[in-house]
C-alpha cells in the first residue's frame, strides 16, 4: 500500500508548523502532533492524511506514491521523540526536551526538501539484519 506524496508532505508540514508554533507559544502544544502520531500508530491511519485525501484533485494512483510502511516507521520515530520531549519538559530537562523536538522539526523539514532521515535509518537497519543472517 502506498500514500500519495502530497499527503505525506501535508503530514510533514503539519509536524514542522505545529512544533514551531509550540516553541513560540507553549511546549504543551507538542501534544497535538504527538496525539496525531499515537492515533496513526494505533490505527495505522493518519487523521491528517484521511482528511487530506478529500482535497486531492486527481485519483490517488496519479500521484507519486510513498511507501506506507516507511511512513509508519517515520511516524514512529517522530512520535517517540515528541513523547519523550514532552516528558523531559515535564521533568524540567529543557535542553533535552528542546533537542528532541528540534530533531523532529529538522527531520520533517529535510524530508520536505527531499531527504528522508527515517528512510536512511530503516535502510541501514534492514541491511544490518540482512548481513547478520548472511
Amino acid at each position: 500500500m502506498s500514500i500519495p506524496k502530497p499527503l505525506v508532505q501535508l503530514n510533514q508540514s503539519f509536524i514542522v508548523l505545529s512544533c514551531i508554533i509550540a516553541f513560540i507559544l507553549n511546549h504543551w502544544l507538542l501534544l497535538i502532533p504527538f496525539i496525531v502520531g499515537v492515533i496513526t500508530l494505533i490505527t495505522k491511519k493518519n487523521p491528517l492524511i484521511q482528511v487530506g485525501k478529500r482535497f486531492l484533485r486527481k485519483p490517488l494512483k496519479d500521484y507519486k506514491l510513498e511507501d506506507r510502511d516507511q511512513q509508519l516507521f517515520n511516524q514512529w520515530i517522530a512520535t517517540f521523540c515528541l513523547g519523550f520531549s514532552l516528558l523531559f519538559f515535564q521533568l524540567g530537562f529543557y535542553t533535552i526536551a528542546y533537542s528532541l523536538s528540534v530533531l523532529v522539526v529538522i527531520a520533517a523539514g529535510l524530508a520536505l526538501m527531499g531527504y528522508c532521515i527515517g528512510c536512511t535509518i530503516r535502510y541501514r537497519y534492514k541491511m544490518w539484519k540482512f548481513n547478520r543472517v548472511s
